[in-house]
């Protein structure tokens, strides 16, 4: 894990920084370093990002803003995430939504898409749109509109389009998992209007081959 805490913002409540690929969302990861760095003892993980993904991630720094901020990431909170990710292959519709019903495996941490409701099967909605195709990939932006374990890497998967690095659903790509929390959007506990926190993925392949376009996506995206 890295020793330097990069962080986007800053308040009484909640603080937003950016989580390395490789590094639990979750203790004994992200909020060990939270706590060493900002020298507070309370530090509580209300949403979650693949151990192999990384990007913004928001945490509270109290029970209260807890809370208000785990309210605010459930399907009917205000809180917006959005995704960039690179996939095999090129969409046949270049936007749109994926509807499914998951099941997650939870001895092989494994997630699949099923065809039937039984005991600890969940539906499953994103949409998407295509940014950029060229070699073989796309640069695919992502909204989640529930959070299920590896619910965009599954989705893709289950339609031959896998995200590049994931070798646990299908990728052959020798590289790190392709995919990145973007952006979030939430309101301040403290106060205010909405807080917009967003970061570009780090300067390695795949994501040097959209380099154009994330950063015009970085241009115009609110």
């Amino acid at each position: 894990m890295s020793e330097v805490l990069k962080i986007l913002y800053r308040s009484d409540d909640i603080v937003c920084c950016i989580k390395d690929p490789g590094v639990l969302s979750e203790d004994p990861g992200l909020p060990v370093l939270i706590r060493d760095t900002l020298g507070v003892s309370d530090v509580f993980c209300v949403h979650r990002l693949d151990r192999e993904a990384g990007g913004v991630m928001a945490y509270a720094l109290n029970r209260d803003s807890a809370a208000a901020l785990s309210a605010a990431f459930s399907p009917e909170g205000g809180a917006r995430k959005t995704y960039v990710a690179v996939i095999s292959g090129s969409l046949e519709k270049k936007s749109g939504s994926l509807s499914d019903l998951l099941f997650h495996d939870s001895a092989k941490n494994k997630t699949y898409v099923v065809t039937r409701r039984r005991k600890g099967v969940r539906e499953a909605e994103l949409s998407y749109e295509t940014l950029s195709e060229t070699d073989g990939m796309s640069l695919v932006l992502i909204r989640l509109h529930s959070g299920r374990t590896h619910q965009i890497r599954v989705q893709f998967s289950s339609r031959k389009h896998p995200l590049l690095g994931d070798r646990r659903y299908g990728s052959k790509a020798d590289c790190p998992l392709a995919l990145w929390s973007y952006e979030i959007v939430l309101n301040d506990t403290a106060g205010g209007g909405p807080l917009s926190v967003s970061s570009l993925p780090p300067d390695c392949w795949p994501w040097t081959v959209f380099s154009e376009q994330l950063q015009h996506l970085c241009q115009t995206e609110t």
